[in-house]
């Protein structure tokens, strides 16, 4: 029985994280489903496409060559490396050691080969990025929503990704240590150490039973560390390790120029323009809010660009308003819109209803707002698709159509437009006699 309490402990583990792990992702499929329904089941050919040339293929990352390159490696890494993960977990729950090796002969060499060059090639990009964050310093990084919080979780990330690769390596370092020195039976012959085994001299000096405890304990450290970043990202920014995918299926897919219609406002001005029509036959059709004011009135869309968001500050950087000084940020729009969801979220955990604040005012403010030129700089710049100029648009129909809120320049040009068909202040008469002067 004595024999089996590895195996027990591990599965233990094992089903605890990925419980809460499990747990968590739920929490955050509630927590968008309290935005309001848009319909995005169109064109799925297109959406398949788009998702595999900005998720999987990181398209828009390598518009900042070195960066976008690293970002790459770092990710193409993630996902191979964790390929071995699907080992750990077999020997874990089996009391096996490297159990593919058997079955994938020569295979198997070729994947802990290029497991161990990735296992490299993060490390150093791993470094590149926390010398760009914290030597070099660039602006973005440094924006004054990036403090606290939003800069330890991305160190905290650097961090753990250092941890994991050198656990990986010298997990596989003593185990190639064990093979070909002490050949012990139980670590067969197995793999190709191209990097590990540089390391493996350092356990010249230690018995085996040593080098078997340094093994054993990389090993459970190792596949405790990854299950503990899984329920990590539920508090990190890197969610979207998981939602990049689904975000970049479900982006709009229609012209960054084009702004959605409101259908009632559409149907109104229908009406008024059909001479034939009869108003007061037409069912109603008006929403319980025009716009957005808090999080539960923006579409379940807006709420997952939210919980995507990758606060790499490309969208504010290319940002016109945040490059002349205005407060505006949109990577700032995602972030408040994502901490306000989450409170949101807590007090529905918690069973009770949410407090008084909301997302337009107590988060976002007008002026913020305000500052937008809706150029789609943002839009066009992020690496996942996430749409910052919605919530900001929402956010404005709220503010002129709910508590006609608008600057004064605007409500002035609104009414030059109802009151003379442009939005100049002067009637049709004066607009054709300037015309007609101008010809002259």
């Amino acid at each position: 029985m004595t024999a089996y309490i590895p195996n027990i402990a591990f599965a233990a583990l094992f089903i605890v994280l990925v419980g809460l792990f499990v747990r968590n992702i739920k929490r955050i499929i509630r927590n968008i489903r309290l935005g309001t329904a848009v319909n995005r089941s169109d064109h799925p050919k297109k959406r398949w496409m788009h998702m595999a040339r900005i998720a999987l293929g990181q398209s828009k990352m390598v518009s900042k060559p070195i960066s976008g390159a690293l970002h790459v490696i770092v990710y193409v890494g993630f996902i191979v490396i964790n390929i071995e993960l699907l080992e750990i977990v077999v020997d874990g729950f089996l009391g096996t050691h490297r159990v593919f090796a058997p079955f994938l002969g020569s295979f198997y060499d070729v994947l802990i080969f290029t497991f161990e060059i990735f296992a490299l090639l993060v490390l150093i990009s791993v470094f590149f990025f926390w010398t760009r964050r914290n030597v070099i310093r660039i602006k973005r990084f440094w924006k004054p929503e990036m403090k606290g919080w939003p800069k330890w979780d991305a160190d905290i990330i650097l961090y753990a990704e250092v941890v994991l690769m050198t656990l990986f390596l010298t997990m596989n370092a003593a185990d190639f240590w064990l093979q070909m020195i002490a050949q012990d039976p139980h670590y067969v012959q197995a793999g190709s150490f191209p990097i590990s085994q540089w390391i493996a001299p350092l356990f010249d000096g230690m018995s085996a039973s040593q080098v078997v405890y340094v093994e054993r304990t990389t090993w459970w450290l190792h596949i405790t560390g990854i299950l503990l970043f899984l329920n990590y990202l539920y508090y990190s920014k890197h969610l979207h390790i998981i939602l990049a995918f689904p975000n970049t299926y479900f982006a709009k897919l229609t012209p960054q120029g084009s702004l959605p219609n409101m259908e009632t406002v559409t149907s109104e001005v229908k009406l008024m323009m059909d001479p034939s029509a009869d108003p007061y036959a037409a069912p109603s059709t008006e929403p319980s809010t025009f716009g957005a004011q808090d999080v539960t009135d923006l579409n379940w869309v807006q709420l997952m660009n939210a919980y995507s968001c990758t606060e790499c500050g490309r969208c504010t950087d290319e940002c016109p308003a945040n490059q002349t000084g205005k407060i505006l940020s949109p990577r700032k729009i995602m972030m408040d819109t994502r901490d306000r969801l989450t409170e949101v979220g807590e007090f529905f955990n918690r069973g009770e209803e949410p407090n008084n604040n909301v997302l337009l005012g107590n988060y976002i403010s007008k002026e913020e707002l305000w500052a937008c030129t809706t150029c789609n700089a943002c839009v066009e710049a992020c690496p996942i698709a996430i749409d910052p100029l919605s919530i900001i648009m929402d956010m404005r129909r709220y503010l002129v159509m709910e508590q006609s809120a608008a600057p004064t320049e605007l409500n002035t040009m609104m009414s030059n437009v109802e009151n003379n068909g442009a939005p100049w202040p002067f009637n049709q008469q004066d607009r054709i006699t300037w015309r007609e002067e101008l010809k002259s």
